[in-house]
């Protein structure tokens, strides 16, 4: 079932017949009848997509534009005024559409209200889509006829789809054909993965399309190289990440004037829109909106749409949509954002039993293709090592967002497997789409309730089933009651397996042989104790809850590790190893050399200062007493100053019998001279 919302129109507005420059999403103009809530700040930057359809709780001006009570200057706004088109034409009502609901169903590409290009149509038969999904069929149509969109769809449902074939109607609609460097259309994406993987998609359909070339921006490449690709062969269609984007932006110097390029922009997407609005990418879309275009069609696509993204639909959009996706059998006012054919699961167990109750699992379905998600980059690499250690037998791969130029060469090399693990962090929790994943296992729960969804739905995606499971401790059991009511997510318990073989005593055996699987448990037990003390559901993921020596020894450490969380605490239930960890040898001799010789200059070092006396100045005892007397008098001297102060305003206060001259005392000054 498919919602679109259109955003409610008052009788009386008015709109323009031409667009204005979206300076109006963002400018105050008007009486001081109504005051413009105020936005966060990703939404005051992604004002420039244009300015909003007035709504009934808004006072338009005479020029359509929402009043505002803040203090505007003459000046100021005669310089808004400036802005406006030379020819704006009479302004006529807008229509009272209110709110439309339309249920939108599956349905063959030939029978989309617009007619798509044959050769598009001929690209979906290779690709093997013979029918629309919802998502689909929804949105196609209101993008194509200029409309801005934000699609809100379960994962797996099609979104990419959704704004590639768009994209190529409307450039192939143009009356003017693009140059080989005019760019037409931009994809945005959170994640190099989730960009590669739409290149891939589109690529299918400009194999048909000779005219248009694409190109792809991302991180982990020589960007000299972009440079070249981009003059050589243009690139009509770009997919990139933001900070790729933004730099290829500040490359005029190298003879890419990409500013000049965008000028003939007609598509904005912004794929995974509300990680898009992040902090962390904040500056940058900032920086990339600033040089495109204003007159274009701008959609957002996400799984999850924020309360961020839905103020940027009311406040930035142009004659905007929202389209959201339901499950079939799922009340419209659900807000269910898992696949109706994903099973999800938890087990309830304690820290030290987790590793035992995972390993057991994925031996028990090696066959199968699987996600495992940390929750640290550390974690990543200390359990990835341990399990390519104890399952010998099966693929494993390691992926995370600290890793430069491995990443797409992992990925592409996961997808092309039959069978498999890939242990990764959130890097992997978004718009990927891995053939054939048979289970997504969450070994430590996400920071927030969206990941969690986003995480799920790398399984189960376009139809297929697929499973998922989470591991909780005792103490997080409230957590499945919170999925449920803010994700509208309900999950099943799996009981825990009774005979399992402990693993621990293997990777405690295997961090004494090996530094670098030392070093590397010590890490990940840091790194996850930081990242729970920064846990969104802090009231649920409770640091001093934790049982650390449980904890630790799920770790398998071999001591527990000097860190701020842990400082004043005692473990009588953990078992430090009776050795000097000092004493245990990298395997790799290289490393092992290296780190004999820093030890030996600390000891030198060490040495050195051992035999060296501390020089300290003396100082005169009677100095030290003076000024200790001399401190003791001003001292004295400021508490019977306040005291006579306070007795003075109060003297004063009953003279005046008002507030007026107490508050105005020249006393006040007075006090601060004499200290």
């Amino acid at each position: 079932m498919v919602l679109v919302w259109r955003p409610r129109v008052a009788a009386t507005s008015y709109v323009h017949r031409r667009r204005v420059p979206s300076i109006f999403s963002s400018c105050l103009l008007g009486s001081r009848a109504w005051r413009l809530p105020s936005l966060p700040a990703p939404f005051r930057l992604l004002g420039d997509l244009g300015p909003p359809l007035p709504t009934p709780s808004v006072g338009t001006s005479s020029l359509g534009l929402p009043f505002s009570v803040g203090r505007q200057t003459n000046r100021k706004r005669k310089f808004i005024l400036s802005m406006l088109p030379q020819r704006c034409g009479r302004l006529k009502p807008a229509e009272n559409r209110g709110r439309a609901m339309e249920h939108v169903t599956e349905g063959a590409w030939e029978s989309l209200q617009v007619p798509l290009h044959p050769r598009v149509l001929g690209a979906l038969r290779e690709l093997g889509f013979p029918h629309m999904t919802p998502v689909q069929s929804a949105t196609i149509p209101l993008f194509m006829k200029n409309k801005d969109v934000a699609a809100e769809a379960v994962t797996g449902s099609g979104k990419t789809l959704a704004f590639v074939i768009p994209i190529l109607e409307i450039l192939l609609r143009r009356e003017e054909k693009l140059k080989k460097n005019q760019v037409g259309a931009i994809v945005i994406t959170p994640t190099r993965e989730l960009a590669i993987q739409i290149d891939e998609v589109l690529s299918h359909f400009t194999k048909h399309f000779p005219q248009f070339s694409q190109i792809l921006w991302i991180g982990g490449r020589n960007p000299g190289e972009d440079v070249e690709r981009f003059k050589q062969h243009g690139g009509n269609i770009i997919v990139a990440t933001p900070g790729r984007l933004e730099d290829m932006f500040r490359r005029k110097a190298e003879g890419l004037d990409l500013a000049i390029c965008v000028k003939s922009l007609d598509v904005l997407v912004l794929d995974e829109a509300d990680r898009l609005l992040d902090m962390g990418f904040e500056a940058s879309i900032n920086t990339i909106l600033e040089f495109l275009p204003k007159q274009r069609r701008t959609g957002l696509f996400s799984a999850t749409q924020t309360q961020e993204v839905e103020n940027l639909v009311r406040a930035g959009l142009r004659n905007p949509v929202r389209i959201s996706v339901k499950e079939k059998g799922v009340a419209a006012s659900s807000t269910q954002k898992t696949p109706s054919r994903l099973e999800n699961h938890y087990m309830i167990c304690k820290a030290d039993e987790k590793f035992n109750q995972l390993v057991h699992f994925l031996r028990s379905r090696q066959q199968e293709k699987h996600l495992v998600f940390f929750s640290t980059c550390a974690c990543v690499e200390y359990y990835g090592k341990a399990l390519e250690a104890l399952l010998k037998k099966v693929k494993i791969l390691c992926i995370h967002g600290k890793m430069k130029y491995k990443r797409n060469k992992i990925f592409m090399e996961f997808r092309k497997l039959q069978s498999g693990i890939l242990v990764c962090t959130d890097v992997m929790a978004r718009g990927i789409d891995i053939p054939e994943v048979n289970w997504v296992l969450q070994y430590d729960p996400p920071s927030n309730a969206s990941a969690f969804v986003h995480r799920c739905g790398r399984t189960a995606r376009i139809g297929h089933g697929g499973s998922a499971l989470v591991f909780l401790l005792p103490m997080e059991e409230a957590y499945i009651n919170f999925l449920a009511i803010n994700q509208k997510c309900p999950l099943q318990e799996m009981s825990l397996q009774r005979n399992t073989i402990d693993l621990l005593p293997k990777l405690r055996a295997m961090a004494l042989a090996d530094r670098a699987v030392f070093e590397k448990g010590m890490k990940a037990f840091v790194s996850f104790v930081q990242a729970y003390a920064k846990h969104e559901c802090s009231l649920i993921f409770r640091l001093k809850d934790i049982d650390f020596a449980g904890l630790a020894r799920g770790f398998a450490l071999l001591r527990m590790p000097r860190m701020p969380e842990l400082r004043g605490k005692q473990f009588p239930d953990f078992e430090p190893v009776d050795i000097d960890t000092d004493t245990i040898p990298f395997k790799d001799k290289i490393r092992e050399k290296q780190r004999q010789k820093l030890l030996e200059q600390k000891r030198k070092e060490r040495s050195e200062n051992e035999g060296r006396k501390k020089f300290i100045k003396n100082k005169a005892w009677s100095k030290q007493k003076a000024k200790k007397e001399r401190k003791k008098k001003m001292n004295a001297k400021r508490k019977k100053d306040e005291v006579m102060c306070c007795s003075l305003f109060f003297k004063l206060h009953l003279k005046t019998k008002g507030l007026r001259a107490w508050w105005h005392t020249p006393l006040i000054p007075a006090l601060g001279r004499q200290r």
